[in-house]
């Protein structure tokens, strides 16, 4: 590990005024020089506002790692050290940068000394304004780090400060070209879904969503910001528990389902609980249970209904999402301080350690019962008997073509690849012993290629990166 430089506060970008010094170690002197060289070049611009203020811990050389992916969400409390440290594992030793738009230095030196996990350099750059998003020095610590942490604070400010603009396009393009991983809590968390509560005109609460889930504070938007693997159709929501706030969770996805069509999901903590998606899309819950009794939620809408759609989901009118009590599947599960439980989300099924609800809404009046695991095309598909043996390569699959190979191949075989959702976006027919199937047409994410012939079928997940 690096040695430890010391902690420097900089108010960069327009001032230059240094708010603290370098601590007393043995590169204090070159650090000293680094301050001073900053602070005349910041001088020397003739403007007044102070954009970002920098605090930077570690070595100061960057580093070239190769990163794990993933993404860390947090619920909004105390920070778990077990998926913090789950976090850096993934960054690979390398620089660590936490942007917010409010506080100062409080994750430096957790991050870098107190979880035991060997980093080259934690930098905290709080966004004091939206003109810091065009800053040079902003940018290009962007694009240099391994791992981004998004702080807890006022997410319209995030959404206000990053979205549309090089902030947003470099974190996206380091999670797509270098392999970043992401996290964050509170606020930092909410932005993290494909879909997210902006809070562009304030927050809400249950009650108030439920009884109009249009109001002009549900402000659900799919504009695209953060983009993450496994989180395309997802809205987030954090601090579950103080308040209660399913019902809103359960306006949101009925309001986003009503606004912009398709299918979109929910993932959302309490306040003492992470979940943490590796790159094959495995969700691990942390948390400190039983010392607290929280929950990580993921929420489906019943994809066992031909029609999962809101019965009532209109501006001035209370939600009703009934379908006889069984509208959205509801998977709760417990944190460890190990991670233990999991659900897989290529199929949002596929799941241990946790319990099934049913959630729904009456003319505003939310409703909560027990329940069993949603009955789905893809994840009964995949569960089912393999009488036609076949095998798929490379899995995961970052080259547009996958090989197929049947052991007993049938003269009527016929292949399709499905999504998630049931839906057939590809098929093809006349298949050999071994095939090659272009399926360079397909984002990345998780889908399932389904064999059948004569009502027969075997099915395997497609990994495409």
């Amino acid at each position: 590990m690096p040695a430890k430089s010391a902690t420097l506060a900089l108010d960069l970008g327009n001032s230059g005024q240094i708010e603290g010094v370098p601590a007393n170690d043995s590169n204090t002197q070159s650090m000293k020089r680094i301050a001073l060289c900053c602070w005349v070049a910041c001088c020397s611009l003739l403007v007044t506002a102070q954009n970002y203020t920098t605090y930077f811990t570690g070595n100061m050389q960057d580093a070239v790692v190769a990163p794990q992916g993933g993404v860390c969400l947090m619920g909004g409390a105390t920070e778990d050290d077990n998926a913090m440290r789950w976090f850096l594992q993934r960054a690979s030793g390398g620089d660590v940068l936490v942007i917010r738009a409010s506080g100062s230095d409080g994750y430096n030196d957790y991050l870098y000394d107190e979880l035991g996990v060997n980093v080259n350099s934690v930098e905290t750059i709080v966004f004091n304004n939206a003109s810091a998003s065009s800053e040079a020095y902003v940018l290009d610590r962007i694009s240099k780090a391994e791992a981004i942490w998004i702080a807890g604070g006022n997410q319209y400010n995030y959404v206000n400060y990053w979205r549309g603009n090089q902030v947003a396009n470099l974190i996206n393009q380091g999670i797509t070209q270098r392999n970043i991983v992401i996290g964050g809590t509170s606020a930092g968390m909410a932005i993290l879904g494909g879909a997210y509560f902006s809070a562009a005109n304030g927050t809400i609460n249950s009650a108030d969503a439920l009884s109009n889930p249009f109001d002009s504070r549900m402000t659900v938007d799919n504009t695209p910001f953060i983009r993450v693997p496994y989180l395309e159709n997802v809205i987030t929501d954090t601090h579950y528990d103080d308040p209660d706030r399913r019902g809103r969770h359960l306006s949101f996805l009925a309001n986003a389902m009503t606004q912009y069509g398709g299918t979109f999901r929910g993932i959302a903590c309490d306040e003492y609980t992470a979940v943490c998606i590796d790159e094959s899309g495995i969700a691990k819950i942390y948390g400190t249970y039983p010392d607290f009794d929280d929950n990580a939620y993921f929420l489906v809408p019943n994809c066992g209904l031909s029609d999962n759609m809101p019965e009532v989901c209109t501006d001035n009118q209370p939600l009703t999402w009934d379908h006889s009590g069984t509208a959205v599947k509801v998977y709760a599960v417990k944190g460890t301080p190990t991670g233990l439980y999991t659900i897989d989300l290529n199929d949002w099924t596929t799941a241990e350690g946790g319990d099934w609800q049913d959630w729904s809404a009456i003319a505003g009046s939310f409703n909560a019962v027990t329940s069993d695991e949603p009955d789905c095309l893809a994840s009964s598909t995949y569960a089912a008997a393999d009488p036609i043996p076949f095998r798929i390569y490379p899995n995961p699959n970052d080259q547009g073509v996958v090989t197929i190979e049947a052991i007993n191949p049938l003269a009527d075989g016929k292949v399709r690849v499905v999504d998630v959702d049931g839906r057939t976006l590809q098929d093809w027919t006349s298949l050999g012993p071994s095939s090659q199937l272009d399926v360079s047409n397909l984002p990345a994410g998780s889908y399932f290629l389904e064999y059948s012939s004569n009502g027969a079928f075997s099915v395997r997940r497609l990994l495409v990166r």
